[in-house]
């Protein structure tokens, strides 16, 4: 594949670290304005040149940056506007709840060993005091005057871990008019309790949301498991795919009268995963949780990319030093019985690059941080493609840090396809850039770039977001 050569164009400066970037048009405009979430709570909204605040939850957001160093993956994670936005309002917001901060599933890191089995068959117990913190999707709407307004909860979700809840992690299907949940694994590493591929797990899997249905429930439970759910929410719910590790959303690519679904899987050790499908059945959660289904669910129902038995095209291994060498890395597979029992469910990625990769043409990624077809024309080298991000090229690049801007190919086949960089010739200076998100405006005719100068959120103001251009 050939490299290409693209702007960056500032739109604005100095905004907290951003979550999501897309476009609508706002009740009695004509044109659509550029929304910014960002992670701390505040979400902004660019119009005709003037950036102005269309909302601030920043205190119902939990304290973030007060571990791992200031890094931190919770937060305002999702935003989707209804379809029909401009005529009523309706937006959707997922986010981490101030004041449900918990100490965490377990209490020392987790690491898989392949000679002990008891760390591969470890169990989530008492989940109601075990857990890092809720996160919650609520549906909002604009009033007449202008301000927003909270009009109920569709789900209240405990989390294992402070790790993997997804970023932009709410869409609407244009296929199916509902609203589309992307939810990480629940964290920490290599998925200690193996929640991706459990059915009754909500960790782990892409759901569907029938925002129409059921209409006047609120306040929902506090919940981990799909069999938790009231039937009136359970009835509101499908599911879309399963195996996931952490997602920075779904989006969608018409093709005559289908439309092609693509999905990032963030790796653990090794790779970081492009997905694309079609086809699928979804299922209904009502129909998941019925006793005589959990024993033997039609896997068949489900997409299934494969984690934590697999790690893209690869099987998931630990990287350990190498005892008789330690220059070198020993890489043991972990679960290879799982590996071996999702081979042939899983779906292969339509692409994928490496934490490590010496070719001159490529790159050694650390996190996949957006995907997005690209159907503009002002482009052309990159109409029809898919373009994505990665937040940091690996620790063993020189500094400063910067992220990676790639695109490949939409296949016919199943085969793994190539890759390509995207260079860029904007000057970020000494500083650190690294790339948090990626999104398009609604006709996916133009292609939008969050970059901040910090791996940290409370490092607060250190935000760009560009507009990609010829």
């Amino acid at each position: 594949m050939r490299k290409i050569k693209l702007n960056l164009q500032p739109i604005v400066k100095n905004i907290d670290l951003p979550t999501v970037l897309k476009t609508t048009i706002m009740p009695s405009d004509s044109s659509e304005s550029l929304f910014i979430a960002t992670q701390v709570g505040r979400i902004f909204y660019i119009s005709k040149g003037a950036i102005n605040t269309f909302l601030d939850i920043r205190p119902r957001i939990i304290e973030l940056g007060t571990s791992s160093g200031g890094y931190d993956e919770r937060g305002l994670l999702g935003l989707a506007f209804n379809p029909a936005f401009y005529y009523n309002g309706l937006f959707y917001l997922h986010y981490s709840v101030a004041g449900t901060q918990g100490p965490g599933a377990l209490s020392k890191p987790f690491k898989p060993n392949p000679c002990d089995i008891e760390t591969l068959n470890l169990k989530w117990t008492d989940r109601d005091t075990k857990y890092d913190h809720i996160d919650t999707v609520e549906e909002w709407v604009l009033q007449p005057n202008g301000q927003p307004e909270k009009r109920r909860t569709l789900l209240n979700l405990r989390r294992p871990f402070l790790n993997h809840n997804g970023v932009n992690s709410l869409n609407f299907s244009p296929e199916t008019g509902k609203l589309v949940l992307t939810t990480g694994d629940g964290g920490s590493g290599y998925d200690p309790f193996n929640l991706s591929q459990d059915n009754m797990e909500i960790c782990g899997k892409i759901i569907e949301i029938d925002v129409n249905k059921n209409t006047l429930i609120n306040d929902p439970p506090v919940v981990t498991r799909f069999d938790e759910l009231p039937i009136s929410i359970q009835e509101t719910l499908t599911v879309m795919a399963k195996g996931v590790r952490n997602i920075p959303g779904i989006s969608f690519q018409k093709f005559y009268n289908q439309y092609i679904k693509y999905v990032g899987n963030v790796g653990q050790d090794l790779v970081e995963s492009v997905f694309s499908f079609v086809n699928y059945r979804p299922m209904p959660v009502t129909q998941l949780v019925q006793p005589y289904l959990k024993s033997q669910p039609e896997q068949e129902k489900f997409i299934n990319f494969g984690w934590r038995g697999w790690e893209g095209t690869l099987p998931t291994s630990l990287i350990e030093d190498c005892s008789e060498s330690p220059t070198l890395n020993e890489i043991t597979i972990t679960y290879y019985n799982e590996a071996v029992k999702i081979s042939a469910q899983r779906i292969s990625p339509l692409a994928c690059y490496f934490h490590k990769d010496s070719r001159p043409d490529k790159f050694g990624g650390s996190a996949l941080t957006g995907v997005q077809p690209y159907m503009g024309s002002n482009i052309p080298d990159l109409t029809g493609s898919v373009v994505f991000t990665d937040f940091a090229q690996n620790e063993e690049s020189e500094p400063p840090v910067r992220g990676v801007l790639a695109y490949t190919k939409s296949t016919k086949d199943s085969k793994l396809n190539d890759f390509s960089v995207i260079e860029t010739d904007y000057d970020f200076g000494s500083g650190s850039a690294y790339y948090v998100c990626l999104g398009t405006n609604m006709n996916q005719t133009r292609l939008y770039l969050g970059v901040y100068a910090s791996a940290n959120v409370a490092d607060f103001g250190k935000g760009t977001i560009f507009e990609i251009v010829p």
